[in-house]
């Protein structure tokens, strides 16, 4: 078999090195893609993950125009820091860590959170040195431990011009986490075992969702309670629930129950309820009113063998006018 000539040789060498290159960054931009958010990643294990990604709802409504009148302790880190969530949080992931005593000091959730946002790295600098009675560095970084609400322990650290964690857990355990994870880069392989259990479920581009025992701070002696109402769920109950935007928002909500009996009763019920509620909610009126009514009447709840669906659309109009009414 002849030879290639020198030149023709180099040619394939060069143009094998270069598909070789394309190929493995399209390995790379899919693995990204497919990866969790950052904030997500970098967050302790914990019972659950809750996420929202600001920016688009912040674009299709405009909340950030009317800016939430701030309580009187929020609104002096305002002042100090210039920092207002509505119009300069972008994205946000917190972990939510069940308390083994739930009437003790701490409740009976706490939280872990990493926001990314535009800071001013100075002020915020400031504000943390001015309002801390500890500081801690780890890993490269100052962890502030400020007074938190209800007379927690809140630890806060910048890790970026544009990124910060934050825990309200007893010890520093968590935030010491967060910060190793940001410290080994948050590859697209790293996250919690609730993320590396779950994340699949989430559908793509959701611009908030939630996995793991979401339900725990609505829980109460073993059950979840919203607004008082017991519903049948256990406070044990793995969910994946997301918001994606179509011609609406569109909530879809997965509930893992323990087998297929429980997840027929958790269906029934739900249907029970989702009735009732639909009663309460009349035809007509205000555009407000009709499009809550157009959002009851689009619930439906299904079973797949062990999984409980619930979707539902919720009209675009209706989230304007809740951001209109702050």
């Amino acid at each position: 078999m002849p030879k290639l000539p020198r030149l023709r040789r180099r040619t394939l060498y060069s143009l094998l090195a270069a598909l070789v290159l394309v190929v493995a960054l399209a390995v790379i931009l899919l693995l990204r893609f497919h990866a969790p958010p950052e904030v997500a990643r970098l967050l302790p294990e914990s019972d659950a993950i809750v996420y929202f990604n600001l920016k688009p709802v912040r674009a299709a409504t405009h909340f950030d125009e009317k800016p939430v009148q701030p309580a009187p302790d929020y609104a002096q880190f305002v002042n100090s820091t210039g920092f207002r969530w509505e119009r300069d949080l972008d994205r946000i992931a917190v972990a939510l860590h069940r308390m083994p005593d739930p009437k003790g000091p701490n409740g009976p959730v706490a939280y872990s959170a990493v926001a990314e946002g535009r800071f001013d790295a100075t002020r915020l600098s400031a504000w943390l040195q001015a309002n801390s009675r500890a500081t801690e560095t780890y890993a490269g970084h100052t962890i502030y431990t400020v007074p938190g609400q209800e007379g927690r322990t809140l630890r806060i650290a910048p890790l970026g011009f544009d990124i910060l964690a934050a825990s309200n857990m007893p010890t520093a355990e968590q935030i010491h986490s967060m910060l190793d994870r940001y410290g080994a880069g948050a590859s697209p392989f790293s996250g919690s075992s609730v993320l590396t259990a779950h994340y699949h479920d989430v559908p793509y581009f959701s611009l908030a969702w939630g996995i793991g025992h979401v339900a725990l701070p609505f829980s109460e002696n073993g059950h979840v309670q919203v607004f008082g109402v017991p519903l049948p769920l256990s406070e044990d109950t793995d969910f994946v629930a997301s918001v994606t935007y179509r011609t609406a928002l569109h909530l879809r909500v997965e509930d893992f129950a323990p087998s297929e009996q429980d997840a027929a009763q958790t269906t029934t019920n739900l249907q029970t309820i989702l009735n009732l509620l639909r009663a309460f909610v009349p035809d007509g009126g205000t555009a407000n009113q009709q499009a809550l009514h157009r959002a009851f009447a689009s619930v439906g709840v299904q079973q797949q063998k062990s999984h409980v669906l619930l979707n539902a659309d919720i009209p675009i109009e209706l989230l304007r006018a809740s951001a209109s009414s702050r």
